[in-house]
């Protein structure tokens, strides 16, 4: 296989990794704190407005929260906002005089990290009621549009980490020549823009939970262009235009620059570093701006992390790319001053990786009891054991980068005719005979780098053993490559799941919440008692369906959706688990329902509720639910 289409199948396998390790389903870092009125609740007056507060900012359009009213009407009485101007709070106003019923809020934000979610909840005026309000079950995201977004999203770490790499590469490490590695940057170029232009159309698919077919809906783009992230994508597009123009004037300034013996590129000017830095910094704040990093505590350090996290993985794995070319082309002749710059600039964007990691777990977790108490720890701690198995590889790679240093040689082998000649036999005999044929064989010269056949007198016999060097470079940094993905594939799975320091705080707002807020259990169960006109429902409204003493409220609901009346109706409550009860609600009749405001229920748990109605003195019929109970 030829270098290039090595690098391309290189890039092709790390999108795919990225793409694998975020397939599956996303958990979006935000998450509902708290909701006015409260889940269940039942109101003695209808409230002026809905106000839902999520554990970090989140972006609305003005549909983000839907109030239904239980004849499946919508009752907002003006657009979704933001609440006293706080990100992470929302709000809706309702119409006034809403008639008594259950209420159904159907909402959907974008969390800051751009992952969408959506939810709904009841709540109850006067009393709780049977509702016709239908919410839809899909997830919050089309499963064509999240995939598409996904690869064009994935492909963009991929092409960034090719373009900045392959860019340091060349600037930094000075190989002989950089013709090897120009295709390597067009291709991160190219790709970086491609991938950036599709996120702008199919940002708004994703976002509304909408089809690929809605992709060039003139309302979801101006949606798209009008919010961070889409200011951060243009900003993006931007600075790779000036990327452009500053790549080529790179590559015509250093093409016939060359130095020394074994004609290496020149130092590059400062101020061409400079404003690769400059290019390179703005392209990592497109992420940081647009994502996790930008909400949360400590915002500013947070961004900053999160660039240089992003620029040191760039530098390192692209430029690891950039070094597997190199090796695999065999015109090219890269000097071991060349890979022990690589090394010192792997070595320390490891350890940017490893320092910024670090302040991103800790600024993840919270707390030491989210490492192995939260999903987000617990990958976080595989994460770590794959960081550990990097580091080796790493070390595998300096010490043959060390090796080759120490010997001051350049990274070629002598051509196997030109050997067999100077050693009066064959290609297949004499000092070249010791490396492998596929190591030999990828190198042009024996002379220094002039291209002549001829040797100094004062210079010894090449021997195969640059070429066993190469090689085993070649192996250590694949394996590094190697497992660098694997980092990168489990650092895209913790990018989708929830921070354990935001489970954690929705996990004790919401024990809070249910602790002051009283709640309603509202259960529907049809039955038959198979004679005519023995057909209907039963509503059972359980308030607070909590621990200890509890009201109940039965209705039955005839065939004609009327109200019914029926001679009995009994109510029992089981806990099997605990081996407690049956315990008998004691239903009287209360003039239209059966109720009573003395059932005790002693502990939490899924109880079973056992219902029995009797439509005659012979005619009865007992139905089962299983119903929560909350402490």
């Amino acid at each position: 296989m030829s270098a290039p289409r090595r690098a391309v199948a290189l890039v092709a396998l790390l999108g795919t990794l990225f793409l694998l390790g975020g397939a599956g389903s996303v958990s979006a870092h935000s998450a509902v704190r708290e909701t006015t009125p409260g889940e269940g609740t039942v109101l003695k007056s209808a409230p002026k407005q809905v106000t839902m507060t999520f554990t970090e900012s989140v972006g609305i359009t003005d549909d983000s929260l839907r109030v239904l009213s239980p004849e499946n009407r919508r009752v907002n009485a003006g657009d979704t906002e933001h609440a006293s101007g706080r990100s992470d709070s929302v709000r809706v106003p309702l119409d006034d005089g809403l008639a008594d019923g259950t209420y159904t809020v159907a909402w959907r934000v974008v969390s800051a990290d751009s992952h969408p979610i959506s939810g709904a909840f009841t709540f109850s005026i006067g009393k709780p009621s049977e509702t016709t309000a239908s919410v839809s079950a899909e997830p919050a995201v089309n499963p064509a549009s999240g995939a598409l977004y996904d690869i064009a999203r994935y492909g963009a770490y991929a092409a960034v980490a090719l373009l900045i790499g392959a860019a340091t590469f060349v600037l930094v490490c000075r190989p002989a020549s950089a013709e090897p590695l120009r295709g390597l940057v067009r291709a991160g170029w190219w790709v970086l823009v491609a991938t950036t232009a599709a996120l702008l159309l199919f940002r708004g698919p994703y976002e509304r939970g909408t089809g690929p077919s809605t992709l060039l809906d003139p309302e979801l783009i101006e949606n798209t262009l009008t919010s961070r992230p889409g200011w951060a994508l243009l900003a993006r597009l931007a600075l790779l235009a000036g990327a452009a123009v500053f790549l080529v004037r790179l590559g015509r300034g250093a093409a016939a620059e060359t130095e020394g013996p074994e004609k290496e590129q020149v130092r590059p000017k400062p101020v061409v570093l400079a404003v690769g830095g400059v290019l390179a910094v703005g392209l990592a704040g497109t992420w940081a701006a647009a994502e996790h990093a930008s909400a949360g505590i400590q915002v500013p350090l947070a961004m900053t992390s999160s660039m240089l996290h992003l620029l040191a993985m760039a530098v390192w794995l692209g430029g690891l790319a950039a070094l597997l070319t190199t090796l695999h082309r065999s015109e090219a002749l890269l000097s071991a001053a060349s890979v022990a710059r690589f090394s010192r600039l792997a070595f320390a964007s490891v350890a940017v990786l490893v320092l910024t990691g670090v302040y991103q777990s800790w600024r993840g977790l919270g707390s030491w009891d989210a490492v192995f108490d939260t999903s987000y720890g617990r990958i976080l701690v595989v994460k770590v054991c794959a960081v550990v198995l990097l580091l080796a590889a790493a070390g595998f790679s300096r010490r043959w980068t060390g090796r080759l240093t120490d010997a001051e040689e350049p990274l070629r082998v002598p051509v196997l005719e030109t050997v067999g000649a100077r050693a009066g036999g064959s290609a297949d005999s004499g000092p070249g005979a010791g490396g492998s044929s596929g190591d030999a064989g990828e190198s042009t010269s024996a002379a220094a780098g002039d291209g002549s056949d001829e040797k100094p007198e004062n210079e010894s016999e090449p021997t195969s053993v640059p070429g066993a060097r190469r090689g085993a470079l070649r192996r250590s940094v694949l394996a590094e490559v190697v497992v660098g993905v694997v980092v990168l594939v489990i650092t895209t799975v913790l990018t989708g799941t929830q921070p354990g320091r935001a489970e954690i705080e929705t996990a004790a707002a919401e024990e809070t919440a249910a602790a002051g807020q009283r709640t309603a259990s509202t259960t529907l169960i049809p039955f038959d008692v198979g004679t005519p006109g023995g057909q209907g429902k039963v509503q059972i409204v359980l308030e607070p369906g909590r621990v200890g003493e509890n009201t109940v409220e039965a209705v039955v609901i005839g065939p004609d959706g009327g109200i019914a009346t029926v001679p009995e109706i009994r109510l029992s409550f089981t806990l099997a688990s605990q081996k407690i009860g049956p315990i008998d609600a004691g239903l009287t009749n209360k003039g239209g329902y059966w109720g009573t405001s003395s059932l005790n229920l002693p502990i939490p748990g899924t109880w079973t509720m056992k219902v029995t109605i009797r439509t005659s003195d012979i005619d009865q019929v007992s139905e089962s639910r299983r119903v929560k109970i909350l402490r």
